[in-house]
């Protein structure tokens, strides 16, 4: 199965949404629900970053029968130091995001925590890719 998500820069009212249909999906396929947890907590940080950060973005959603690809990849400023944004608490967040109760610093993190595998490139003035890979069975490798 694939899908394909669209995201504006500052739409906050829409963030999340792809994160809620890839947990339906997920459910409706019966994986296990610790699984489908971090998937989505994952994706949702992805998701908030590109609307806080981004000016548009795109999500590719790829599932199988034993694993879970997921692709982000936004227009925006970039990330010009990939190590210190992933450091817990580094926020470059402006203070409107914040006061929005977003922008905290633990994005990056978060994905990367919940994330059976994670990678991230940058290039700043031209956008983040963002790819997450997630096992969904227990014993899958």
């Amino acid at each position: 199965m694939q899908f394909k998500y669209k995201l504006e820069g500052g739409d906050f009212t829409n963030a999340g949404n792809a994160s809620s249909a890839v947990k339906k999906i997920l459910r409706q396929l019966n994986v296990d629900s610790a699984i489908i947890k971090r998937i989505v907590v994952a994706l949702y940080e992805a998701e908030v970053n590109i609307v806080a950060h981004a000016y548009s973005g795109i999500i590719d959603v790829n599932i199988d029968e034993n694993k879970l690809y997921i692709c982000l990849e936004d227009k925006g400023p970039g990330i010009p130091d990939i190590e210190k944004a992933m450091e817990e608490g580094y926020s470059t967040a402006s203070s409107k995001v914040r006061e929005m109760g977003f922008g905290a610093g633990m994005g990056l993190a978060n994905i990367k925590r919940n994330a059976d595998r994670f990678l991230i490139s940058s290039e700043t003035g031209k956008g983040t890719k963002v790819e997450l890979f997630h096992n969904l069975k227990q014993n899958a490798e």
